[in-house]
């Protein structure tokens, strides 16, 4: 019992930093899309996140976001977010230090990519862009399934007593 509460006291997360790391917002067709009165674009969304590591337990992850919004095939605007935080990560095993950079950072750090976009959005004239929630575990549970689902298939791609060098670098959320 002793033992349980000495390795849960030494596991810590704490948020450093948030900010933006790179931010862009392009509408390459104003004013003309501004006249059109029928307007209903369609929104590409695509989200991944990354990690770097730094001195002293401190972590990088960037939660990148990339939205496209076209009317009849013309982009309408393009947003592209870079949302990054320094975590303080220490004490965890590697599967929940994944987890942690793979699923409940991104989830810290996704608020404030969605008001970033949708200040952006507004400022560029257009309706208000709201960005859905977004269930980070089950993206990386989602991540994690088909990196082990690759890693069977590329196993079993292997000639028999062919040996692997190296171990695998796991997925990424």
């Amino acid at each position: 019992m002793a033992d349980q509460d000495q390795s849960a006291s030494t596991k810590q997360i704490a948020i450093q930093k948030i900010y933006v790391k790179d931010f862009s917002f392009e509408s390459p067709h104003t004013p003309d899309v501004f006249t059109k009165t029928n307007w209903s674009p369609k929104t590409n969304l695509n989200l991944r996140s990354s990690h770097t590591t730094g001195t002293d337990n401190n972590h990088e992850v960037v939660l990148t976001i990339t939205i496209e919004a076209k009317e009849d095939e013309q982009i309408v605007f393009l947003v592209e977010l870079q949302q990054a935080g320094l975590f303080h990560i220490a004490g965890y095993d590697e599967a929940e230090f994944k987890a942690i950079v793979g699923s409940y950072c991104p989830n810290i750090l996704f608020p404030y990519a969605r008001e970033s976009v949708a200040n952006i959005v507004s400022k560029g004239g257009f309706p208000e862009f709201l960005l859905q929630p977004i269930n980070f575990d089950a993206l990386y549970a989602q991540g994690m399934a088909q990196a082990q689902v690759q890693s069977q298939e590329q196993s079993s791609e292997q000639p028999a007593g062919s040996g692997s060098n190296g171990g695998s670098n796991g997925g990424s959320a």
